[in-house]
This record gives C-alpha cells, structure tokens and sequence, in this order.
C-alpha cells in the first residue's frame, strides 16, 4: 500500500479526484450507486496508504472536490442566466462550494487516520468521523445536505430503508459496505468475510423493508399540478410575463374539475398586496376549486418568498412563507446583524433579498386536509419536514427549478423530494416552473409527472397517508446517538 506515495505526484492526487467524479455518478439522474460503492472501496488504499494524517486530508478532500464538483455542477446554471453580467462568476461558485463542502471530508479522514493503528480501526473510525462531517454538513450553517450517499439509492429498492433510518441512516450504510469492500481490496486479513457479513445485513435489511411496505390506498381526492415552463431568461420578461401567467390560467379552467389545483413557486407575476386581479381571474378559471400558488409578497420594508391558498372563491385562506432561505441566493448571511454595524445594503429588514418565515407550518387546505408546504429547496432538509408541530397528511412542494438547469440539477431535486415522500410516508405533490412537476405516493412511486421544459398540467388521485413511520418519529437523533456509540466503542478497542 505504502508504493502508491512514491507514484508522480499528479498521479496520486489525480486518482483521488477521479474517484470522487465516479462516485458521484451514484446521484441522479444516473444512479449508478455501484459505481459509488466501487469509489468508496478503491479509496480505502489510499487513505490506508498515506504517510501522514495531513496526506490523508488531502486524499479525503480531493475525493469531495471531484464528488462535489462534478455532483453539484449544476450550481453554475443560475450564473448562466445573464451570461453577460454574472456569468464569470459561474466557475469560482462551482470551485468554492465544491472545496468548502469537501473541507468536511477532510477534516473526517485527517481524525481517522490514527499513525500506526490497524486497518481495520482506521477504517471504523473513518465511517464515524465521515459520517459525523455529514451531519455537520446537513446542518452546521443553516446546512446543505445535497448529494449525501443516501441519494444514490432513491431509484432502487434500497429507498424503502429512508422509512426506517432516514438519510443519514443510509449514509452510514452505504459507507460500511463500500469502506469495508475496500479492506478487501486492500488485502486487509479477514476483510472479506467482514464485507460479506456487511453486505448480507444490508441485502436482507431492504429485502425487509420492501417486503414490510404497506399497501397504499387513494383518498379520492384529484390533484392537477401546472406547469407553465418559463425559463428563467424569459420569467421576469415583461413581454413575456402575460404569456405565462396565461399559460397558467389555460391549464387551470381545463376540465374535468379536480380538488385542487397548484401553481409552481412565484408563479403570479406580481407582488401579493397587488395581486387582486390576477387572484380574480385565477378563480374564474378554477371556477370553484381552491389553488395553491407561489408568490412574492411586502410586509414593511421586508419581502417574503411565500405560498398563498386560495379558497373556492378565490380569497386567501392561508399564507405561508419560506422559512430555509439559501444563502448569499435569496438573502445574506448577518445582513441584519451588519446593518447594524452601518452596514445596510446587505439587510433584509432593509429590503435587500428575503427575509425567513417562522419555520415548518401545516396548511389546512379543507377538504384536501392538512398539508406542508415546501418551497423549492426546502424539500432538500429532512430535518425540517420531521420538526413540524403536527403530521400533516400530504407533503406540498412547489418550486421554480429554470434555476437549476434543464441536466442534472433538476433530477437531483425531485430524488430528494421523493425521499422525504418515503421517509415521512405521505403523498407528495410537486408543481416545478419547468419541471419535474409529479404527483408521489407514500413509497416513492411517481404516479403523474410532466416532464422537464414542456408546458402543460396532468391530474393524478392523491394518495392516503400511511401510518407514522419510524423516522418521521424519532429523526436523526439515533444515527448520531449509535455512531457517536461506535466510535467510543472504536477508541476503546484501541486502548486495549
């Protein structure tokens, strides 16, 4: 192992970063998780190779700045938009966000990589230390938790576990099964009958899970999701704005009558307190049935990037506004705590970007039932559709993904929206400006979709909640509290 440091140095980094672009073809809209497990287990080598605790950082973040950077190239989309005003930008966004987040990676191989311990506690201690870096980053800065390993699995079976364990759950597993490939690769004594034994407790787990899966039934209720498919060059467009927002009246008055109708993120094209008559015209085309739409909205000098019901007759019955904004996107981070310092131009309370609702909110949408509104990225965040202060009974999701592209960016979101879907077991409904735009069952399972850059709207039954399962009661909190567990359990074999 110890001959990989004498190889030509763009070579050992180079092997690394190649690593971590192949993992990353685990993620949508490829799923090639086997070719994640196959990374992860060539990596081993590596990290067990490496001279140095400083040498196994570098390992460790090279191999989350080839994941990220290739997982999350569609971050240079929204740069893209005005190529000529912010399209230098697009390269430098991709290469800090790719090495910030691969800076948690690294920190989690530099702890494991104890001198002159064996394999085997080198590598348990790297699935603790790794997966402590995933909850941090899901969490630490208001947390970003895209591309976690658990996405690799949300087009297999594998996914039925997300209702057992949750996401970081999954991430733990897939980290044991593709590390202890690894100490098989590395001809670690007794590594393979240890990966078998691994591999056979994750193979019968989801074989359980999948045959556990409860039936799911129909509540009897029509859900029509419309897309209206305005690329962002074109939406803010004041010729084009009347197009779209008649596209969106077209699709709403089409008939047959479904139960309720719903409009992607920002669909009106203007602000709430001026939305009288487009709301009047909105109602005639739905002529009776209630609507869910995306819109902007004033309080003050504060602006909210919100959901608005409207009722049978086309009044507001319930607002709801975005609560998990994106950073330096949709607000900037200490704006309100500079504007203090004299500093106002970054300030929501000044006006400069939007400023956050109070957090999780069930919806009553009357006959539909209650209902949990989601705001494009907001459906990324388990921990926020766990943390509500009652179950509601479908998950509602609207977005404007043109920011994401028309490749990757799109796919990778609707994963994550159909596994919260199956980690909470309820229905999920999703109106996306360009796409996907989908009606979801409690397991995942897409029942309607209008596929990526056309306009258009599809009406599906809403599926019946499924009983609580057992990650939307109790959260992450058992993951952190077992690896934690495991890794004193580590620390206390080493001292032996």
């Amino acid at each position: 192992m110890s001959l990989s440091w004498v190889w030509p140095q763009r070579l050992r980094l180079g092997l690394p970063l190649g690593l971590g672009m192949l993992a990353a073809l685990g993620l949508a809209p490829f799923f090639l998780w086997y070719l994640t497990l196959a990374a992860l287990a060539l990596l081993v080598p590596l990290f067990l190779a490496a001279p140095t605790r400083r040498a196994s950082a570098l390992i460790g973040w090279i191999f989350g700045l080839g994941y990220f950077g290739f997982g999350l190239v569609w971050i240079v989309e929204p740069f893209l938009v005005d190529v000529a005003r912010h399209g230098w930008m697009a390269p430098f966004a991709l290469a800090f966000l790719a090495g910030g987040l691969a800076l948690f990676w690294a920190a989690a191989f530099w702890i494991a990589a104890v001198p002159r311990q064996s394999a085997f506690w080198r590598v348990g201690l790297l699935i603790c230390t790794w997966t402590l870096a995933e909850f941090a980053r899901a969490y630490v800065l208001t947390g970003f938790p895209w591309a976690g390993f658990a996405q690799v699995w949300a087009n297999s079976p594998a996914a039925m576990l997300l209702a057992w364990i949750g996401p970081q759950g999954m991430g733990v597993a897939t980290l044991a099964v593709g590390l202890s490939a690894g100490l098989a690769v590395a001809r670690v004594r007794l590594a393979r009958p240890v990966f078998a034994a691994v591999a056979g407790v994750f193979v019968a787990a989801i074989a359980a899970a999948v045959a556990g899966a409860p039936d799911v039934s129909n509540t009897g209720k029509t859900v029509r999701v419309v897309q209206p498919n305005a690329p962002q060059q074109q939406k803010w467009d004041p010729d084009m704005m009347p197009v779209f927002f008649d596209r969106l009246i077209g699709f709403t008055g089409q008939s047959p009558r479904p139960d309720l109708i719903v409009w992607p993120e920002t669909a009106v094209p203007t602000l709430l307190e001026w939305a009288g008559p487009a709301f009047e015209a909105i109602a005639a085309a739905a002529n009776g049935t209630p609507v869910a739409l995306g819109i902007q909205r004033r309080e003050g000098s504060r602006s909210y990037n919100s959901l608005v019901y409207l009722d049978g007759a086309g009044q507001v019955a319930a607002i709801y506004d975005k609560h998990h904004l994106v950073p330096f996107g949709e607000y900037f981070p200490g704006g309100d705590l500079a504007a203090g310092l004299g500093l106002r131009g970054f300030a929501a309370r000044d006006g400069d970007g939007y400023s956050a609702g109070p957090g999780p909110q069930v919806v009553d949408f009357g006959a539909m039932g209650r209902a949990l509104p989601l705001i494009c990225y907001e459906a990324v965040f388990p921990q926020d559709v766990t943390g509500t202060p009652q179950r509601p009974e479908f998950l509602l999701q609207v977005t404007n993904d043109a920011w994401f592209g028309r490749y990757i960016g799109p796919y990778q979101h609707l994963a994550q929206a159909r596994m919260r879907a199956i980690e909470q077991g309820l229905p999920l409904v999703r109106a996306a400006n360009t796409g996907v735009s989908a009606v979801i069952d409690p397991l995942g399972r897409t029942i309607a979709s209008l596929p990526l850059g056309e306009a258009g709207f599809v009406d599906a039954a809403l599926a019946a909640p499924l009983p609580p399962t057992v990650y939307s009661r109790t959260g992450d909190l058992p993951v952190l509290l077992a690896i934690v567990a495991l890794g004193f359990g580590v620390a206390t074999q080493r001292r032996k």
